[in-house]
């Protein structure tokens, strides 16, 4: 009787391990950024967005850009250039069988850029992810045939530490930090390395800072950009990026209109950063390659 229960148990379980989802291979084999801050209002869907489409524009990349804030600012962002459709990611999250990031992946009409569709669920997804087993690795378990499709996969996290950004960055090989030069998002780049280090220790992921990049830089404040600038220098060094983003109309913008500062307005000082930017971030991956 309990060699039959083992039996039955050993083949449950084996058909559970041969359900995948129907993937195919893509032949790529993508980079995968989490754009994370524990504050908003920093910069941070700003930067996954143009970053994404600078990548793409300039470099000729393909690029899935994942959004997992449940504001879903990354689809009101690109309004203007999205198709409609899309499984929702919290479907994907949630499922009991193994589904992947590529069936909520959409095309956009720039060549080369898809993102996942707005979700407002994930806020409900946000509390039942900490009711399953093994929930951190969830979205590392889901994005491997996405992975084969793309070249850079950007996920644009939500604005706080919960169980959605753990899921990012479990997922992810790298993280980007946006900070602008206040106080608390100086405060609160500090709980995302601190973060970094329990996902290497506690989780055993290997996930890297890819850089601490400076936003909103304001020159009309050049007194607290001094201090907060100076604070950052002292405590991170290189670990911060060369390029900063301006505090620039154009981004404002092009965020109101549904588009990508490079489409709405090229020769703005906000687009010549973040073209800057995606060629400073391709270059510290190849150094780290």
């Amino acid at each position: 009787m309990a060699r039959s229960v083992r039996r039955l148990l050993s083949d449950g379980l084996s058909k559970i391990r041969a359900q995948k989802p129907s993937i195919e291979d893509g032949g790529r084999s993508a980079v995968i950024i989490a754009v994370a801050a524990q504050k908003g209002g920093v910069g941070k869907t700003t930067t996954a967005v143009n970053l994404a489409c600078a990548l793409v524009k300039f470099h000729h990349l393909r690029v899935l850009l994942i959004d997992m804030d449940p504001q879903g600012h990354v689809v009101a962002s690109l309004r203007e250039i999205i198709t409609l459709g899309g499984l929702p990611l919290s479907e994907i999250l949630l499922s009991e069988a193994p589904r992947d990031v590529y069936e909520a992946a959409r095309p956009t009409k720039i060549e080369g850029l898809y993102i996942t569709p707005a979700d407002k669920r994930l806020n409900e997804t946000e509390t039942l992810l900490s009711t399953r087993l093994g929930r951190e690795h969830i979205l590392q378990n889901a994005i491997k045939g996405a992975r084969t499709h793309f070249d850079v996969i950007l996920i644009d996290c939500p604005p706080n530490l919960g169980n959605l950004t753990l899921n990012a960055l479990v997922a992810a090989d790298y993280a980007l930090v946006p900070c602008d030069l206040s106080i608390l998002a100086f405060e609160g780049v500090a709980d995302i390395l601190r973060t970094l280090e329990t996902v290497q220790s506690r989780l055993h992921h290997d996930v890297d800072l890819l850089g601490i990049l400076r936003t909103r830089v304001d020159v009309r404040t050049r007194s607290l950009n001094a201090t907060i600038g100076r604070g950052l220098e002292e405590s991170y060094g290189p670990l911060l990026f060369e390029t900063r983003i301006p505090a620039n109309s154009a981004l404002t913008k092009a965020q109101a209109v549904g588009r990508s500062v490079l489409d709405y307005q090229a020769r703005s000082r906000g687009a010549a950063a973040y073209q800057a930017l995606a060629a400073e971030v391709l270059a510290r991956l190849e150094a780290e390659a």
